[in-house]
């Protein structure tokens, strides 16, 4: 990694802000992992090779991961105690400069799984307009459904209240006579629950269980996984 001053490090990765920097330097809590103090603030070093309190920085490339996002929690930094999917990470993941946000968002009524990252580089990469990999989605609707939808859905034709352009052409598969799975290629506000909409149904219960490769599985709600960093390097255009 590129080596950055001691003090940005210790603030990049929420430990302290720069100016309490120098009051930790002054107590010996940071070391280089041969063992020798840092005394100096503007020391430019490797970030993995500095200690603090003895550890290792976590994650010091950068976090990469995937949370089971519960009903009831929006994706948001401002939302009241008890709503916010931040408040189920490490709060000195949540001190860091830039804090973790979500690839997108999925809204209050809806669960699965959700991207974080503290990148803002995998944040533009993977909700670029070019990125093509496939989100599947679990959909309750309040009617049984119409045969005659899964073509409709195929087709490309849906153009949403309010907007011009259509959907890209999107995988419906029935489960049962009220739930089906859908696969979409893009992430427009609301997405699913407007499509629907569209034909007069509405959205009873919605999850999201697949990102491209990435499938919840086992994984709790409420509790998250990091992902291999190399992973989020090269989405599908």
């Amino acid at each position: 990694m590129k080596p950055k001053r001691v003090e940005q490090t210790l603030s990049r990765y929420g430990y302290c802000s720069r100016r309490e920097s120098k009051a930790w330097l002054r107590q010996g809590r940071v070391t280089l992992v041969d063992g020798s103090v840092v005394k100096n603030p503007a020391l430019k070093v490797d970030p993995q090779a500095l200690l603090i309190d003895e550890q290792t920085i976590d994650h010091p490339e950068g976090l990469f991961l995937m949370l089971h996002k519960p009903l009831g929690y929006v994706c948001s930094h401002t939302a009241p105690p008890g709503e916010n999917i931040y408040e189920l990470l490490p709060e000195l993941w949540m001190a860091r400069n830039p804090q973790p946000t979500t690839v997108g968002r999925l809204d209050k009524e809806t669960s699965g799984l959700i991207l974080v990252t503290d990148l803002g580089e995998v944040v533009h990469r993977w909700t670029s307009p070019r990125y093509r990999k496939p989100k599947v989605y679990e959909v309750t609707v309040d009617a049984p459904l119409r045969s005659s939808l899964i073509k409709r859905f195929a087709k490309g034709d849906i153009v949403l209240e309010g907007e011009e352009k259509p959907c890209l052409p999107a995988e419906l598969v029935f489960v049962t006579e009220h739930k089906a799975s859908l696969t979409l290629y893009e992430g427009r506000y609301r997405q699913v629950r407007r499509m629907f909409k569209h034909f007069n149904y509405e959205v009873l219960a919605l999850h999201r269980s697949r990102i491209g490769d990435f499938e919840l599985g086992n994984l709790q709600p409420g509790a998250f996984c990091v992902l291999p960093l190399e992973s989020a390097d090269a989405p599908s255009e």
